[in-house]
């Protein structure tokens, strides 16, 4: 139950639901409680005031000639009459059940076999339609083989009633006051405690856009600690997020600046005074091989920027990555042949059982081409000794892990460069392919949205070459479960 209903959820009323619910909700109970335990207080001053009636009276009963007689005097008659707020009745019967004085069509008690004689018993009654509180005893009379006298006094419950309900009246009133401010209390400490996120707010609102340093956290409440923890976290993430995507648009920049350049000094060469038609061709075949490199590394940066956002946009489904493999293999056939290299597959067929992954197939494929070129690029190769490149997709028998893996006959990497080699546009010193040093930390980034890893090796250890083999060895738990 919410007392204070709100479209948009609110720590400070939270908090005040959940301290005045309980207490509106047990201020009922407790008028209830009051007014039982106000009914058993007032009822005990005139159940002692029946005892003492029905004992006084029961000295009155007297035995004369065996007879049971019963004299009250008038003064006493008058004492049980004068009750102003209830009727008083009384009833004296003898040893054989005869009427002796009081009120003949008083209702006897249920209890007739006389047990505890001598003893005031209380009971609650009816008679002529309204609830009487009824004190009776049995009295033994001095005379053997006689059964004993009934004695009882019965009144109304008038003055009861009115007593519990002052008693109730005294008890409750000062709640209705005590209440409001208990509710008053409540809010004004609950607006005390909550100051310090208010102070929080206001040092996170006073800071400039570009400061990103943590927050104190010794200067909050301990429970808002590990809320402050956090988000100096997310400030610490965030910063070296900044820092890398700084990084990147420098290098960006950086490695644009070349193929433009050289776009700006062909197009001024072609330009020169008595260029001659050679001359002019030799500028625009430069020109040409300048636009292609630097569309190269504008579609690299589209597809790293892809693949990084691609965990929150793009949806996974059930990839072949036999078939996918097979396909780029294929893709990347005239460019190979061009460059005098022998690209081939090897491993696992398409639809054979354990080739499938849950991923995005258009990263998968994009993370395998740019493994391949990376190897065309990277390969020396002639007519006379081509270079080899093989693309193979295996799974393991056992574990059911599955592998992709991608060889060449190049130079291969030193142990020293292996980790570099995934950091955007690094490349290896002394190599003079042509590239954008972008391909590897698309296939790490792609990698690492699939919860892959990727690790580099000799392909040949100890021949010269050495070779290059990357593999991407995908979770046991990627593979898409298969039923028979």
């Amino acid at each position: 139950m919410k007392i204070f209903q709100r479209e948009q959820r609110s720590l400070f009323g939270e908090i005040l639901d959940w301290m005045l619910t309980p207490l509106l909700l047990l201020w009922p109970v407790s008028l209830v409680l009051t007014w039982l335990v106000a009914q058993g207080i007032a009822g005990k001053p005139f159940d002692r005031a029946l005892e003492y009636n029905v004992s006084a009276l029961a000295q009155l009963i007297t035995l004369k000639n065996n007879h049971a007689q019963f004299v009250l005097p008038l003064p006493a008659r008058e004492l049980l009459r004068a009750d102003d707020a209830d009727t008083v009745y009384y009833q004296v019967l003898g040893p054989k059940g005869e009427f002796l004085s009081g009120e003949k069509n008083l209702p006897l008690p249920g209890d007739m076999d006389k047990a505890g004689t001598g003893e005031v018993h209380m009971r609650d009654d009816e008679y002529k339609g309204v609830e009487l509180k009824v004190a009776y005893m049995w009295v033994r009379l001095d005379a053997p083989n006689t059964s004993p006298a009934l004695v009882q006094v019965a009144e109304t419950m008038d003055k009861r009633s009115v007593l519990a309900t002052e008693i109730v009246k005294g008890v409750m009133l000062p709640q209705f006051v005590v209440l409001p401010l208990a509710v008053l209390l409540v809010w004004l400490a609950l607006v005390q405690a909550i100051k310090p996120l208010n102070r929080l707010e206001e040092r996170i609102r006073a800071r400039n856009p570009d400061d990103l340093s943590p927050l104190e956290v010794e200067a909050v409440p301990m429970e808002v600690a590990p809320l402050v923890s956090s988000v100096n976290d997310l400030l610490m993430r965030l910063k070296d997020s900044i820092a890398t995507q700084k990084r990147f648009l420098a290098d960006a920049a950086h490695q644009l600046k070349t193929p433009l350049a050289g776009l700006r000094m062909q197009a001024d060469l072609a330009q020169r005074e008595g260029a001659s038609a050679e001359d002019l061709k030799l500028s625009l075949r430069q020109i040409g091989r300048s636009s292609i490199r630097a569309t190269h590394t504008v579609n690299q940066l589209l597809a790293l920027a892809r693949a990084e956002s691609s965990s929150t946009v793009l949806a996974h489904q059930p990839c072949d990555v036999a078939r996918l493999t097979m396909d780029v293999i294929r893709d990347c056939v005239p460019r190979a042949m061009d460059k005098h290299i022998d690209v081939g597959y090897e491993g696992a067929q398409p639809g054979s059982e354990g080739v499938m992954v849950q991923g995005n197939l258009t990263l998968l494929t994009e993370m395998v081409r740019n493994l391949v070129d990376n190897a065309i690029n990277y390969t020396p190769s002639r007519a006379a000794r081509p270079g080899i490149i093989t693309a193979r997709v295996l799974i393991d028998p056992f574990s059911k892990v599955l592998v992709i893996q991608v060889e060449d006959s190049g130079p291969g990497i030193a142990p020293a460069e292996r980790e570099l080699v995934f950091q955007p546009f690094y490349r290896a010193l002394g190599n003079e392919a042509d590239g954008s040093g972008l391909g590897l930390p698309i296939v790490l980034e792609i990698a690492r949205q699939h919860r892959a890893e990727v690790t580099v090796d000799d392909a040949r250890p100890g021949q010269n070459p050495p070779g290059c083999c990357f593999t991407v060895r995908f979770p046991a738990d990627a593979g898409v479960p298969q039923f028979s």
